[in-house]
């Protein structure tokens, strides 16, 4: 309990400091469009009741777990699969080499001209801005594994699912776990720039419309809510990670302390 509220300690200390001095440095500002701090966190209960949570947040968060779970099966299974197959891999790596330093971002309009500016284009943006990162995690983690393990299992003739659920999955799941991790932080920015074109509802929306209405503390506050999101998120991806790769760090403990 005393390691786990000192990790709980060292998470909060940076964002505590953050925020005092942010609430110092804006303390008493007169600009319109830096307001105190004071004020966006007085705005705040106003602005984001139980209804705007409903009818904004909840959308939002669908559209981005339906996206990131779309982009996080769809890398790994196109990942497995290329990453697996020597040919196959170096017939689309050139491919890969070129849409990877496409930012997604770009990708948006031409996603729009093509899908409109429905639901489904929302949760199609965040998959093409999440799918990348997981592909080519997959591909490299896959490509790396360890080669005397899989002669190993060769020998004892342990082919098919059985092959790929506890030998090359599980040995290539920390690569695979990097590229979702960082898949969800881009998924984030995707699912705010998605929203920004014809939606009617969502936090990006939303931002734009206090924006544009010159509501700058509500607009401020919308930020906030922006980052717990993601804060949260982080948490909950974190929880996960342990889970999945308990037998991981388990091994990695027991190395260093040289068992």
């Amino acid at each position: 309990m005393i390691r786990f509220l000192g990790r709980v300690g060292v998470a909060l200390a940076l964002p505590a400091v953050l925020l005092v001095t942010w609430w110092f440095a804006s303390a008493g500002s007169t600009s319109f469009y830096q307001p105190p701090l004071e004020r966006i966190i007085e705005v705040f209960p106003d602005t984001w009741t139980a209804e705007r949570l409903q009818s904004d947040v909840l959308p939002s968060v669908l559209r981005l777990l339906t996206g990131y779970g779309i982009a996080v099966f769809t890398g790994i299974l196109l990942g497995v699969l290329i990453g697996a197959n020597p040919r196959l891999r170096a017939l689309l790596e050139p491919t890969l080499e070129f849409l990877r330093a496409i930012p997604p971002p770009v990708l948006v309009p031409i996603l729009v001209l093509i899908a409109g500016l429905g639901n489904p284009t929302k949760v199609l943006v965040i998959v093409v801005g999440g799918v990348w990162p997981v592909l080519l995690n997959t591909v490299e983690g896959v490509r790396g594994v360890d080669e005397v393990l899989a002669d190993t299992c060769r020998s004892y003739r342990i082919g098919g699912w059985l092959r790929m659920r506890t030998f090359v999955l599980r040995a290539a799941s920390p690569q695979i776990i990097v590229g979702a991790r960082q898949a969800l932080s881009i998924s984030i920015i995707m699912m705010v720039i998605g929203e920004l074109l014809g939606a009617t509802n969502g936090l990006g929306y939303t931002v734009v419309e206090f924006q544009r209405g010159f509501q700058i503390p509500e607009m401020w506050s919308g930020v906030f809510v922006l980052g717990l999101l993601g804060v949260l998120l982080s948490l909950a991806f974190t929880l996960v990670e342990r889970r999945v790769l308990n037998w991981y760090h388990g091994a990695r403990a027991a190395e260093r302390s040289g068992h």
